[in-house]
């Protein structure tokens, strides 16, 4: 199966690294112009410049803008006025004992996980749906379906982010749109790194061997037994935005390497 998305707009926001990197990369590689987001305008242009190395000829930008506020979505979609694919992956975690979260840890995280999804599919999908072709996406996790004790605030967004997929995908029937979610399990993104860090350099051994142990303690159903790489994420997320995945709409596919322990 050859995916070409010449001529298709891109946007994947919080694609300065991990996940969303990876996913832009993977985009821009089958054709796409690809809009790459980030808060900070350094680590934009720094994203924008190695993906060009990445996928030479490729045609990438930079937007800058915080998507965990309405203002930044609002200045974002003023600057890019209409896009042909929409990856919501920007999001944040922070393992913390769910006595010890307070109202407003709650409200950031639904700001950044999920409202920024709700406002930038608000803004695009309509448009999408007008000129009979689109792809929305939303980057949840397995953390959706089996909440994590040490994260429920997280777990709770990821949730919502399956029920606002499903429901705009019924929404947008017929439209030529489709909205599915992508369900990553542990994956060796820099944001996972930085959480094992203190390990590997304690114990000395490699990050991957660091990560493989973490997966086995605490998603001990994990089938691969081993943290996924951004990479076999991003393959997913590009074959549901391209056209040959056109019948594939109001779906949570999991790339969880089997840590979800149901049919």
């Amino acid at each position: 199966m050859k995916i070409d998305l010449t001529g298709k707009t891109a946007v994947v926001t919080g694609s300065t690294e991990g996940i969303g990197r990876a996913i832009a990369l993977g985009l821009a590689r089958a054709g796409a112009t690809v809009v790459v987001n980030g808060r900070k305008q350094d680590k934009v242009d720094a994203a924008v410049a190695g993906l060009k190395q990445e996928a030479p000829g490729a045609e990438v930008k930079g937007l800058a803008a915080d998507l965990g506020t309405a203002d930044g979505v609002a200045a974002f979609v003023a600057a890019l006025p209409a896009c042909d694919i929409l990856v919501n992956n920007v999001g944040i975690f922070n393992p913390q004992d769910f006595f010890e979260v307070p109202d407003e840890e709650w409200s950031r995280f639904f700001e950044v996980n999920v409202m920024s999804g709700v406002r930038l599919s608000r803004a695009y999908a309509q448009g999408m749906a007008e000129r009979g072709w689109g792809r929305v996406v939303f980057i949840s996790s397995e953390s959706g379906l089996n909440i994590p004790v040490e994260m429920v605030h997280y777990g709770m967004t990821k949730t919502a982010q399956l029920a606002v997929a499903r429901g705009l995908a019924r929404r947008l029937a017929g439209t030529g749109v489709t909205v599915n979610s992508v369900l990553p399990g542990p994956t060796l993104s820099e944001g996972v790194a930085e959480m094992l860090k203190d390990e590997v350099a304690k114990s000395g051994r490699p990050l991957e061997e660091v990560a493989a142990d973490f997966v086995k303690e605490h998603r001990s159903s994990s089938i691969i037994q081993r943290a996924a790489s951004v990479e076999e994420v991003a393959n997913m997320v590009v074959y549901v935005c391209s056209k040959e995945a056109s019948a594939t709409t109001g779906a949570a596919l999991r790339v969880d390497g089997g840590v979800i322990n149901t049919i």
